[in-house]
């Protein structure tokens, strides 16, 4: 879905492109994979920073989304995907990232949606919060930010996904991660049907989702 999403900007493969919250590097292989070459990425986890080393993933440097360490009107791609949930002040983390953007360049923003989704992998991945459409924008006006488009996905599987979230409290099932409870059967159903959301959810528009995904383009000077 990313991948299909920053083809269509024609973002030269040369252009400066940074991934905020690497983490395991997942979109840093995808740049990879894509043909770009002037990529790096930026993470507070010295683990996740020596992890991307050894995969060959590139340049991942340490830093804070909310002071991040580059200049202004410098990168012509950034992504966030699921990192600004993580913080308390959201409006200066989107201030940062547009403002290390620059004129004329995206940002592919991703967060999870729906406070009715708060569960055990919420807590384990430290969140501050899920959103709403309307909540998204809030932050993002108050940042001074124009979106161009903002839509939910992961909408097939939002009702099964709140409902396991609900027998996993009411029954207070102890696990560790949400991804311990898994089979590679599992895997390869939700992954035919996730190609399908992902393929349909722009188009279609549905009015709730697991997560919401934000472009943003900064107007040229």
């Amino acid at each position: 879905m990313f991948s299909r999403i920053i083809s269509s900007w024609d973002i030269p493969k040369d252009a400066p492109v940074l991934d905020v919250g690497s983490s395991s590097g997942t979109n840093l292989r995808m740049l990879k994979d894509m043909g770009y070459s002037n990529y790096s990425g930026l993470d507070m986890s010295d683990e996740s920073i020596r992890f991307c080393a050894e995969k060959g993933l590139g340049k991942v440097d340490k830093g804070d989304i909310c002071h991040l360490p580059h200049e202004d009107n410098h990168f012509s791609l950034v992504l966030a995907t699921d990192i600004i949930e993580h913080v308390d002040d959201d409006t200066l983390a989107l201030k940062e990232l547009y403002r290390i953007l620059t004129p004329g360049g995206r940002i592919l923003l991703t967060v999870p949606a729906f406070m009715s989704l708060w569960g055990l992998q919420d807590e384990v991945s430290h969140h501050k919060r899920r959103y709403r459409k309307k909540s998204l924008t809030r932050s993002l006006t108050s940042a001074g930010i124009k979106h161009d488009s903002m839509y939910y996905f992961n909408y097939i599987l939002f009702v099964p996904i709140w409902a396991a979230r609900q027998i996993i409290r009411l029954f207070k099932i102890q696990t560790e991660s949400e991804n311990d409870i898994n089979s590679p059967l599992i895997n390869c159903v939700l992954s035919y049907i996730f190609r399908f959301d992902a393929l349909t959810a722009q188009t279609i528009n549905p009015p709730f989702g697991v997560s919401i995904l934000v472009t943003i383009k900064k107007p040229l000077l």
